[in-house]
């Protein structure tokens, strides 16, 4: 196993040249000899943390090492000769992969590996962390037992990943502190219960808000999905219309991407003005300010294209959007829904949150296989194509088709006409 976190030196692969003072072999040639072994399996690990200086970059070096058409004849510098590396089976890690150079990229089959659900995180702490943690302490099952409703309280609001070690932390705080009353009550066969009422007091207040849909439909405002290395979470996004010029305002500490996205979700809005009964020149009149809480995190990517336009449409129809449905999709300029990533971490998020209902890409349809069946089966899952089916399945219409019914007078009232109903009413006589 090598781990190249922070690794900065080409001459850590390949070795330094034996006229430098304390020269020696890379660290493939290094970790070989300690194995014995010309066809080991050879870990590489933290691939996607190296960096590169004036001393050379090692991610160029590994192109050589992982490639099979070259590395039969792997040079290292200190030994000045050619070793094969053709029998060395590599396994490489990392947590992130747009931070692995394309080219190293394209020297690997690539295998993405989920996020843990929480039933799987429960398994695991009770079945492996909680007993390690216990025998660390000097603890027995006995002295200390901590109900699933509290694990899943940790999970929930006290942790934010993919995987378990910050879980297994906090379950070593807890048994520290039993630990510590134990001994100062001198009595070993004290029976010690935590259950989700008694966690403040061992591990403070939670930290994370648990993700949860609001409990009443809003106008203007559209739950989407989002997903990062540390697993899924509900996206609110909000959209208010003001009497303005024009201008369209995005806040939340958004990335170029997502910027991008919100002015295609606008486009499409202002394409079907016509359908919707808006005047054809209402986005001279109004400002639009979309914004997305919590916007201290950056946030980007495309596949809040239709959560954004979702909201836009809310609020100029002044037409609630359904508090349980979450959706998540790119939109192009014809309303198009094309594919996204992190499915499975989405539906999770969804699901934690009381979603009922998903709106996704139907190009994603062929991922649900490798959903867990008790994830599909506790939310429904609607597959779309085109953005006039999700404003149809969010907002909140007794008849979804009369949105699209064209030309005519607004069957609900929407934003303008009810700014020219407030005109009338205060307009001098």
């Amino acid at each position: 196993r090598l781990s190249l976190g922070g690794v900065r030196d080409e001459a850590e692969i390949r070795g330094h040249r034996r006229t430098y003072i304390g020269a020696m072999p890379g660290k493939i040639i290094q970790s070989l000899r300690k194995a014995k072994s010309s066809n080991p399996v050879f870990c590489i690990d933290e691939v996607d943390k190296m960096s590169s200086d004036f001393r050379g970059d090692p991610a160029s070096a590994l192109l050589e090492v992982l490639d099979p058409e070259q590395n039969f004849a792997f040079n290292d510098h200190y030994l000045d000769l050619d070793y094969d590396l053709s029998r060395v089976m590599f396994i490489t890690t990392a947590n992130a992969l747009h931070r692995i150079p394309l080219p190293l990229q394209d020297r690997m089959e690539i295998i993405e590996l989920p996020g843990y659900t929480e039933e799987e995180k429960l398994e695991i702490a009770n079945g492996y962390l909680l007993p390690r943690q216990l025998e660390a302490h000097g603890l027995n099952p006995e002295q200390l037992q901590i109900s699933n409703g509290a694990v899943l309280e940790i999970i929930r609001s006290y942790t934010r990943e993919a995987g378990v070690r910050n879980l297994e932390r906090f379950l070593a705080s807890i048994c520290r502190k039993v630990a510590m009353e134990v001994v100062r009550n001198r009595e070993k066969n004290q029976v010690i219960k935590v259950n989700q009422s008694s966690l403040n007091k061992y591990l403070g207040i939670p930290r994370y808000r648990f993700g949860q849909t609001d409990e009443n439909a809003q106008t203007g405002v559209a739950t989407g999905l989002a997903w990062s290395e540390t697993g899924g979470s509900l996206l609110q996004i909000e959209a208010v219309i003001m009497p303005g010029k024009g201008e369209l305002t995005i806040t939340g500490k958004l990335g170029d991407v997502m910027q991008e996205s919100a002015r295609a979700a606008m486009s499409y809005v202002r394409s079907r003005a016509h359908e919707f009964r808006l005047p054809w020149d209402f986005y001279q009149k109004v400002d639009i300010h979309i914004h997305v809480p919590e916007g201290g995190i950056p946030k980007d990517g495309p596949s809040a294209g239709i959560t954004i336009a979702t909201a836009i449409a809310s609020a100029l129809l002044k037409i609630p959007v359904r508090h349980n449905v979450a959706m998540t999709g790119e939109i192009t300029l014809r309303g198009r829904i094309l594919p996204i990533g992190g499915l499975k971490e989405k539906l999770l998020a969804a699901r934690r949150g009381g979603i009922e209902l998903v709106l996704m890409p139907k190009e994603n349809e062929r991922e649900l296989k490798e959903i867990p069946a008790k994830v599909t089966r506790s939310i429904h899952i609607q597959s779309i194509e085109h953005m006039d089916d999700v404003l149809k399945h969010a907002l909140v219409l007794e008849d979804p088709d009369s949105l699209f019914a064209g030309p005519g007078p607004p069957e609900t009232p929407c934003w303008f006409t009810e700014q020219k109903q407030q005109t009338e009413i205060h307009a001098p006589h």
